[in-house]
């Protein structure tokens, strides 16, 4: 059976190899365990690759690369428009010959997957995740509220995944855990879960880009706050980007001593300080449930984070942690000294987080995929399930292949 699959993930040319953004080549892996082959139609961007990416371990999948677009310039929002012929193309050419179709919202290029699905009659399965906030509580850009209200009202005729539990949902619309844990990964966080207690000074850490809108800011402050408390703490920052030295000198500035940041750092360096980690932060303006989460949770550190999307909903029916709003950095800390003064209290959302974090594995996942088709459209995806997939296998050959060249395309 082949897939298609449209997103907007990015992609990037690496010692002769496609590479994308790690965590969604990670999911597509396990998810090519289930077909035959899968074809993922995404963005391959002419710059050198972050640490993140990752090239795809799997033999089945194909990149159909197209041409970068987007951004918040007036040119780059009208090179969408240039562009959406060649999408279109690429879309339906991959379109006729797919057996299933998986759009990965919200995006521009989804849009129009979205709107070319709505004309199509074929393929019939037809499965969208939509991995934003579903029920934002402030601004979005108007393309993600019009692709929400298109899946609400089924214009694809399919299914749809998100984050979270909705009042008022559909039926078309189901629930799913967005999956970023191996089985080895789970076995260690237990091991490490097992262990743990809190004790001072509190190790703190923060996993993602460092940008506003990442929270990396409201992370520092937090810090700041329970450093006038008298908390003793280390806060470790995992990742990078343009605002760094911004951050490092806020935390200068206000004399943040115990604040280190690591930069981007391996999947396996990242497992290290979960494991060491007593609570991570995640003060984030929008997210749909952020991976980062479910990794710390499954080595037993305990979520502080904003109360957007599915995140106050999951941390209240696991107790594996706290969400406030995203502004409310007194809470943040507050509740970060509420766990100190009652560690007992830290120890049961400790032991609740690992407990949970097999819904978040890759297996899981694959169980859920294949529940999904059966119960959808009949199709049993069973039979051709393999053995998992190995996160770091050298990439194939068939990952060297262009079937097209995006940076010529429309040149």
């Amino acid at each position: 059976m082949r897939l298609l699959i449209v997103s907007h993930t990015p992609h990037y040319r690496a010692a002769g190899v496609f590479v994308g953004w790690g965590p969604t080549v990670r999911e597509l892996d396990y998810l090519a365990e289930l077909f035959d082959e899968v074809v993922h139609v995404a963005p391959l961007y002419d710059e050198a690759a972050p640490g993140s990416a990752l090239a795809y371990a799997s033999p089945r999948v194909r990149l159909r690369p197209v041409a970068p677009a987007g951004g918040e310039t007036l040119r780059a929002k009208l090179d969408i428009a240039r562009l959406y012929p060649a999408y279109a193309a690429a879309i339906g050419d991959e379109m006729r010959r797919a057996d299933a179709v998986h759009v990965r919202c919200p995006a521009n290029i989804s849009l129009l997957a979205l709107a070319l699905l709505r004309a199509a009659r074929r393929p019939a399965p037809r499965w969208v995740k939509y991995a934003g906030n579903w029920r934002p509580d402030g601004s979005e850009p108007w393309s993600y509220g019009l692709q929400r209200r298109w899946l609400a009202a089924n214009a694809h005729r399919g299914v749809v995944t998100v984050n979270g539990r909705w009042p008022g949902q559909p039926p078309h619309v189901h629930t799913f855990h967005n999956p970023s844990l191996t089985e080895d990964e789970l076995a260690a966080g237990r091991a490490a879960a097992t262990g743990k207690r809190l004790s001072l000074p509190l190790e703190l850490l923060f996993v993602g880009a460092l940008t506003d809108g990442k929270g990396a800011g409201r992370a520092l402050q937090v810090a700041a706050a329970l450093q006038r408390q008298g908390v003793a703490y280390r806060l470790h920052m995992l990742g990078d980007g343009p605002e760094r030295p911004r951050y490092e000198a806020w935390a200068s500035a206000h004399g943040l001593r115990e604040v280190i940041f690591h930069g981007w750092v391996s999947r396996e360096a990242v497992g290290r300080f979960d494991a060491l980690a007593h609570f991570i932060l995640l003060p984030s303006q929008s997210e749909g449930w952020p991976k980062v989460l479910s990794e710390a949770m499954a080595y037993g550190a305990v979520p502080i984070a904003s109360a957007v999307s599915s995140i106050p909903q999951i941390l209240a029916e696991t107790g594996a942690g706290v969400a406030r709003p995203v502004d409310d950095i007194d809470g943040m800390a507050a509740a970060i000294i509420d766990y100190v003064n009652h560690p007992g209290e830290w120890l049961a959302a400790s032991r609740a987080g690992a407990a949970v974090a097999a819904q978040f594995g890759y297996r899981a996942y694959q169980d859920a995929v294949h529940a999904l088709f059966a119960g959808a459209w009949g199709i049993d995806l069973a039979a051709d399930r393999r053995p998992p997939t190995a996160d770091h296998r050298p990439p194939t050959a068939d990952h060297r292949l262009l079937t097209t060249d995006p940076l010529t395309t429309d040149h």
